[in-house]
């Protein structure tokens, strides 16, 4: 118990974070559609005849507007015979009532879901159409439900986390290594442009579906060059890793405008939204990906003799190098996997947009670093788990999606995430100094050494 809450601790933070967002946000919730029609149908079937005349009233462009032509359509399968749809605005309801009227006939039942019941006009039919006093105004019932629980909205979180989930992946490696790598935010950049580039250069929006995999392959295994060099350059000549990354994030970042002199690319193939905006079985496809990555990368750093490599350079570069492993490989090896995942990171990017940008990816990286901070991997390197680091995305992740349901400013979102970065980083340090389980175990306030 105590080694699970020692990696993985931070899944009770976002357990109470969970919990704490679907408190402020709970409200009264109007059921889905097909569900909200359901009930409707039923109590129309029970309450009125088939002859009675019966409105179904939505909204332009609203969800207001496909529930009304979809309850007008069960309706007349249930043989109402006198179903009528409206759908638009306040005047188009205000037009056909005051055609009803001067046709002598009145509606039983104005049926309707959304903001239509907040339509002026149907408050004022009492007193500017006195005989419709009897009409009755019909919505589906309203539930208690917190917004942040609904799945479109849980759905939404996996789906927008995806990218810098992705590359956090390669980021939880280098940093046990003890390095640091900000350059995975430009080589998004760098791999979304020189994909669809290739892509508009080899058919553009006629071009076959497997362009897209060509284009992809070609910009993730560029960022994988560019990594490469930056792990040369910090195992063979000692620079400081922060020092080289920022080199390489300025240098990806301009190379990025150079290809594109500035301007977005939008002449690519009608596949390539396939992996960032389709779904499969109900599923996005990015959730699924993220799924394979996540297993393949922990069970990599678990259960392979290369994942222990990893760990004991970053505990003891020294010690491993004396126990013969080849240190200046595995450096290498991290900040290659580490723009390997910025560079399809930047694909999957590419395909949601539906373009290749060369401002993509702009501050991508301290996310990134946050997410696996808050995940428990230590920046002197040596700790740190894959899964902890997933738990660490959903963490920041949570906190933007909860604040931005409750419509808390960005600038507020800043000081709320950097407070975040800062409060994990004080943790990691209590812990591997060992101050965080003396208080845990004594109760005693922590003092300095």
């Amino acid at each position: 118990m105590k080694n699970l809450l020692r990696n993985y601790g931070m899944i009770l933070v976002l357990i109470g974070l969970c919990f704490l967002f679907s408190l402020l946000t709970l409200k009264k919730q109007t059921p889905e559609s097909d569900s909200a029609v359901e009930q409707l149908v039923e109590q129309i079937h029970k309450n009125y005849g088939r002859d009675d005349l019966i409105l179904t009233v939505g909204a332009f462009n609203k969800d207001s507007a496909p529930f009304a032509s979809l309850l007008q359509e069960e309706l007349q399968k249930e043989e109402f015979n006198n179903v009528r749809s409206i759908i638009g605005i306040p005047q188009d309801l205000r037009l056909a009532l005051d055609e009803i009227k001067v046709s002598g006939n009145r509606p039983a039942v104005i049926a309707t879901n959304g903001d239509v019941i907040k339509w002026r006009v149907i408050e004022l039919i009492p007193d500017e159409y006195p005989e419709f006093a009897d009409c009755e105004i019909l919505t589906p019932t309203s539930t208690l439900w917190p917004d942040f629980l609904k799945r479109s909205n849980l759905l939404a979180i996996v789906d927008r986390i995806v990218v810098i989930a992705v590359m956090a992946i390669g980021m939880t490696m280098v940093i046990i290594t003890g390095g640091i790598d900000l350059s995975v935010g430009s080589l998004i950049a760098v791999s979304a442009v020189i994909s669809t580039s290739l892509m508009k250069t080899m058919g553009g929006l006629e071009a076959p579906d497997w362009v897209v995999l060509v284009g992809f392959i070609a910009g993730i295994l560029s960022c994988g060059i560019i990594g490469g060099l930056g792990g040369f350059l910090v195992a063979r000549f000692k620079v400081p890793p922060f020092i080289t990354t920022l080199g390489i994030m300025l240098m990806g970042r301009g190379l990025a405008f150079m290809i594109t002199g500035g301007f977005s690319i939008y002449q690519v193939p009608r596949a390539l939204p396939w992996l960032g905006q389709g779904t499969s079985a109900g599923i996005p496809n990015t959730v699924i990906l993220l799924f394979i990555l996540y297993m393949i990368a922990h069970i990599f750093m678990s259960h392979t003799r290369m994942g222990r490599y990893i760990y004991a350079v970053g505990g003891n570069a020294e010690a491993a190098r004396l126990s013969g492993v080849s240190v200046g490989f595995i450096i290498v090896f991290v900040y290659v996997i580490s723009s390997l995942t910025a560079g399809l990171g930047g694909c999957i990017q590419a395909s949601q947009l539906n373009t290749g940008t060369p401002n993509m990816g702009q501050m991508y990286e301290l996310y990134v670093i946050a997410a696996v901070v808050v995940g428990g991997t230590s920046l002197s390197g040596g700790t740190g788990k894959i899964l902890g680091t997933l738990i660490g995305v959903f963490v920041i992740s949570v906190i933007q999606n909860g604040m931005n349901l409750m419509g808390i400013e960005s600038y507020t979102q800043q000081v709320v995430l950097g407070m975040v970065i800062l409060s994990a980083v004080l943790l990691d340090k209590a812990r591997s100094s060992g101050k965080w389980y003396s208080l845990l175990k004594r109760g005693k306030p922590l003092t300095s050494q």
